[in-house]
């Protein structure tokens, strides 16, 4: 009964390639409460098989476009389409029961009165028995917990609830699964190890699944793709590593990791700034073409590096320092008032106020901004629209 496995996470044109046969579409999704617009030209498109997240901070849509797939909220306007049937619009909803969709809760929601097995077989007690039984058995192999079958929830740990919440979504083999903060209830430890078990699980089964989280890290590091939202509608979607790296607004750049806009003026073949110049062919898409532009440069932590200097010498100084453990964060104001953030082996020391030379130490394209604005031209390899 499972699935042929799909090729893991990552930018290998193997993984790419099954993410061809459309799901799921969200077209023009509008949903308010009074005069609050929670969604509003919502459009989407998940792709069988893949594992996309809805990424975004606390009140940015993201859950209420989980509960309108699901069923739990009306639409106001535009349509949701799943496999091809027309499951909701603005005058229609198919029930939540009747949608093929399995969801994970926060909570993990399992009933505390029945064990482990008899919580996965909930949701297929009208298969026959030695068929239930059967998939039982095949989703606590899955979910490596064989000998808890008949463990209640109370004494099950953090972890293994939400393996077995996660089995018992997946015993009626929905179409799609979704996660809502599905990691939130678990220590840091627990949610590292539990997003890799989940990818797992659902790779294995050849699930297509949504999840949503606030947790930049987690979404980076388990999804085929990402949508990045705010205010009700989505910024930019695509892999990953498309999204970090070439970001479509300076609020998405700001919102996957650490971000810092250092401006400059485009001379010649070069970009001037207070920290040098940086040749065009290392900013992605600046040409020529643009002599005498004031742009901005996305720089964050690990493209810089800051070494003490003379005075005289010096770019900037520091006027921030944050221990990490492995790692510290500096932060140095440079020319124009503008902060740039570095990132530093923790046995670096550098003292605050200290002076610092910058250097740019990153060997990838750089992401730019015109100086007022967003840019719009950027395109993920496939799928920046929806």
């Amino acid at each position: 009964m499972l699935r042929e496995h799909a090729p893991p996470n990552g930018s290998s044109e193997e993984a790419r390639a099954t993410l061809e046969h459309p799901l799921l579409r969200l077209e023009g999704v509008r949903r308010d409460f009074g005069n609050d617009c929670a969604l509003q030209e919502l459009s989407l498109t998940v792709y069988e098989g893949e594992l996309l997240t809805l990424l975004g901070p606390s009140g940015c849509g993201k859950t209420t476009a989980l509960r309108c797939i699901a069923g739990l909220e009306n639409l106001d306007e535009g349509r949701i389409i799943l496999d091809d049937e027309v499951i909701a619009n603005a005058d229609h909803s198919v029930p939540p029961e009747r949608r093929d969709v399995g969801l994970v809760f926060q909570d993990f929601a399992l009933f505390p009165h029945l064990t482990a097995a008899e919580n996965i077989a909930f949701g297929i007690e009208d298969w026959p028995r030695e068929q239930r039984q059967a998939r039982v058995h095949e989703l606590l192999e899955l979910v490596d917990l064989v000998d808890q079958g008949s463990s209640k929830p109370g004494e099950l740990s953090g972890g293994q609830q939400q393996r077995i919440a996660l089995a018992r979504s997946l015993a009626p083999e929905p179409a799609i699964l979704l996660l809502d903060e599905p990691f939130s209830n678990l220590d840091e430890a627990q949610r590292v190890r539990m997003r890799e078990e989940v990818r797992r699980i659902l790779k294995t089964t050849g699930t297509t699944a949504i999840s949503v989280t606030h947790d930049q890290e987690e979404a980076l590091s388990i999804s085929d793709r990402l949508a990045v939202m705010t205010d009700g509608h989505i910024e930019q979607v695509g892999h990953p590593e498309a999204v970090f790296q070439q970001p479509r607004s300076r609020f998405v750049a700001d919102f996957l990791g650490h971000a810092g806009f250092l401006p400059g003026r485009v001379i010649d073949d070069e970009v001037d700034t207070s920290i040098g110049r940086i040749p065009l062919t290392q900013i992605r898409g600046l040409t020529e073409d643009y002599q005498g532009t004031d742009i901005d440069v996305l720089i964050r932590p690990d493209d810089i590096t800051a070494l003490p200097a003379p005075p005289e010498r010096a770019d900037g100084q520091v006027i921030y320092r944050r221990y990490l453990g492995p790692s510290v964060l500096y932060r140095v104001k440079v020319g124009d008032g503008v902060s740039l953030e570095t990132l530093h082996n923790h046995s670096d020391q550098i003292d605050l106020d200290e002076p610092v030379s910058i250097h740019l130490t990153a060997e990838h394209e750089l992401a730019w901004f015109p100086r007022e604005g967003d840019l719009a031209g950027y395109a993920d390899d496939r799928d920046t629209s929806n």
